[in-house]
């Protein structure tokens, strides 16, 4: 009996398949993109065509991404996205009075390498050799630091010129500290895997609130430009905080003309641009804050060689780490994870 009862589900199968029962978008279309590519660059013009599986009768074809439709003009499409990254393109098919959408992953690229930069020191000053430097960011000459390592991490307001600490709060040892930001009489401090941030004031530096990450998981490196905040990850992500609410409300990624990068860690807004500690590396990235673009790289190799390095507080490799703009004396700062010194510097194209 029980092949009697398999015969009938066997014929049925059979039947179905030969008949052309799968009628899901993937078995009745399929986006091709010019050359095969799954990489192309902001603003290229992209040959595409629709690969029609099953024979139907196509009556339209329209084309998206992130919600952007895409106009066809002799068989091309332009990838004129504002934001750059990982993307879908939809392809939406009308066909015998019904439709479906098929999609296609590919990376939008940055339309130009990065340019190369360098640096000229303007001065150096003494920095606290016991600070894993995290955060760094000025506000009416004063600098705001967070340092990191659990059972070290703390936040401090700094005499830049003297390296002396004047005030300093110590975070619970069961966190490790994270990037700062300065916005509207407020310091907001990230934790790495905590998954809670803090919020300061910014004259008593009294703890007067917490928040807690979205889809970001991880805090890195944290900067605002007057409006809103962006937090790195350590993902290809920089996300868009409100600082009201605490919400992430969007990202860019981070791009270069060849691949999209993963390693932004401390972050400067300056100008529409981000500038961002490459992680473990001795160099900063410039970033478009639109769209993700990496538009330039600056090059801090030489620094360490005037640094005193040490092994005492940890096994720290004593990395660049930490970059703070001073708008009235249109420089930089930098400096490093357990540095004795930071550097005043202007940014200059190689």
């Amino acid at each position: 009996m029980t092949t009697l009862k398999f015969f009938p589900l066997c014929l049925f199968l059979m039947l179905f398949m030969a008949c052309g029962g799968d009628n899901s978008p993937s078995a009745l279309f399929e986006i091709q993109l010019e050359g095969n590519s799954k990489s192309f660059q902001q603003n290229q013009n992209v040959a595409v065509s629709l690969k029609n599986k099953k024979d139907k009768t196509i009556e339209s074809v329209t084309y998206t991404v992130d919600g952007k439709e895409l106009p066809v003009s002799d068989g091309k499409i332009t990838l004129n996205m504002p934001h750059l990254g990982d993307k879908i393109l939809k392809a939406n098919v009308s066909y015998d009075d019904t439709s479906v959408e098929v999609t296609k992953h590919l990376k939008l690229l940055a339309p130009n390498a990065p340019e190369i930069y360098t640096y000229e020191i303007i001065a150096e000053y003494p920095h606290d050799n016991k600070a894993y430097t995290q955060g760094l960011e000025f506000h009416n000459d004063t600098l705001y630091e967070s340092t990191g390592k659990k059972g070290r991490s703390s936040l401090r307001k700094v005499d830049f010129k003297s390296g002396e600490v004047l005030q300093q709060v110590d975070l619970d040892q069961t966190y490790f500290g994270e990037g700062i930001t300065i916005l509207n009489n407020k310091i907001y401090m990230l934790t790495w895997r905590s998954g809670v941030g803090f919020i300061y004031d910014l004259k008593t530096l009294d703890k007067i609130d917490n928040f807690q990450f979205g889809e970001s998981k991880e805090g890195w490196g944290l900067t605002n430009d007057g409006k809103k905040l962006y937090k790195s990850d350590g993902t290809e992500k920089i996300w868009f905080l409100n600082p009201e609410t605490l919400v992430e409300e969007g990202h860019i990624e981070t791009v270069t003309n060849k691949s999209i990068n993963d390693s932004a860690n401390e972050l400067e807004y300056v100008d529409g641009k981000i500038y961002a500690n490459v992680y473990q590396k001795p160099s900063v990235m410039i970033i478009d804050a639109n769209s993700g673009a990496i538009e330039g790289v600056i090059n801090f190799g030489g620094l360490s060689s005037k640094v005193t390095h040490h092994t005492t507080w940890s096994d720290t490799d004593n990395v660049l780490n930490g970059i703070a703009y001073h708008p009235e004396r249109q420089t930089f700062f930098v400096t490093g994870k357990e540095w004795d010194k930071m550097f005043e510097v202007k940014i200059q194209k190689k």
